[in-house]
């Protein structure tokens, strides 16, 4: 059975077809899920991200010009999506100021990830800037392209190497210690 592209399938979506929006919600869904539990560290947040990334897909599809690929498209509202997660996350810890905040391992416990991820990996990434966190995610994840990456982040590409090698050190000196 033939694929439908990207294009064909908005290009039908945009005209009213249900059947191709869907096919395109199934065809990026687990990534994007995937990406909101890897950034989030909770399978509920996840699917709330999920839900907000594919409302907004919905409402923007037309202004969505070609330039790059939809799939690059998608994840810039996926990450800017995550940005605003934290934004309203840390507006709220700074209001419950006298409630424990959950451990992000604790958080990391939680995640099953069909690709199976040791936990002690998740738990680095978690420890990581949201910056950092999101370049890993785009880069190994996401599989983009530096350039790919900036565009998505709106920074250059040497930004965006410097972001990946810092995490990278960091992770590396957190997995070191949990090996002790």
């Amino acid at each position: 059975m033939f694929s439908q592209s990207d294009a064909s399938l908005i290009h039908k979506a945009l005209a009213g077809n249900n059947k191709a929006w869907l096919k395109l919600i199934k065809r990026y869904e687990q990534a994007i899920y995937n990406y909101g539990l890897r950034m989030t560290g909770n399978a509920d947040d996840s699917m709330d991200l999920m839900q907000e990334v594919f409302l907004s897909v919905f409402r923007n599809l037309a202004s969505y010009r070609g330039e790059g690929s939809f799939k690059s498209w998608l994840f810039r509202i996926a990450h800017f999506r995550c940005v605003e997660f934290y934004r309203r996350k840390r507006y709220h810890q700074d209001i419950d100021e006298g409630e424990e905040m959950i451990d992000d391992r604790a958080c990391a416990s939680q995640w099953t990830f069909e690709h199976t991820q040791s936990q002690e990996l998740v738990a680095a990434m978690q420890a990581l800037p949201l910056e950092q966190k999101a370049v890993i995610e785009l880069k190994f994840f996401g599989q983009f392209t530096f350039e790919e990456i900036a565009q998505q982040l709106d920074v250059s590409a040497n930004t965006i190497k410097s972001r990946l090698y810092s995490a990278l050190g960091k992770m590396k000196t957190l997995l070191e210690v949990t090996d002790v």
